[in-house]
């Protein structure tokens, strides 16, 4: 089974958190991350996986415009999403920056391709999904291990 770990970073803040909740996806028995860049990704990528994290920095309190576009050029694999797992994280560069409003961005499209969202997990903060202020730190490493996991988990008892 395949958890697909998507991402736009520029400043490399949002690599690294994609990379933490990869680490968390791969703890999980059977579950292997494909961990892509927004300008890396295939249909292919989109439709064989079983979940998507999408991630992204805060940009005016929304995704950024390169992930958006992936969402707009997969339109027409939409169906073929319908019921995997959905989850969203973000970076921001302050700590009322918009990270709330940016993953509601993206769960509004993982929403509209019919796939089923969760958030993370009570262990970690139990909201919209992790994100974090600059460079993760250790905390927030660990709540993108959470989600991962909680994906991955969740992935296969719904499609394992």
């Amino acid at each position: 089974m395949q958890i697909l770990v998507l991402y736009y970073s520029k400043g490399g803040n949002t690599r690294r958190l994609a990379e933490s909740i990869a680490k968390g996806v791969e703890s999980v028995d059977g579950v292997k991350a494909l961990i892509k860049k927004t300008d890396e990704v295939t249909t292919d990528n989109f439709v064989k996986s079983n979940g998507v994290i999408a991630g992204s920095p805060v940009y005016f309190g929304i995704m950024a415009a390169q992930l958006k576009q992936v969402f707009d050029d997969f339109v027409g694999v939409r169906k073929k999403m319908e019921n995997k797992i959905g989850a969203a994280f973000t970076t921001s560069g302050d700590p009322s920056g918009g990270k709330e409003t940016t993953m509601m961005s993206i769960i509004q499209a993982l929403m509209i391709y019919g796939m089923v969202i969760v958030g993370d997990p009570m262990s970690a903060t139990g909201h919209y999904g992790v994100s974090c202020v600059g460079v993760p730190d250790e905390d927030a490493e660990k709540n993108g291990i959470k989600l991962g996991q909680r994906v991955a988990e969740l992935a296969m008892k719904l499609h394992g």
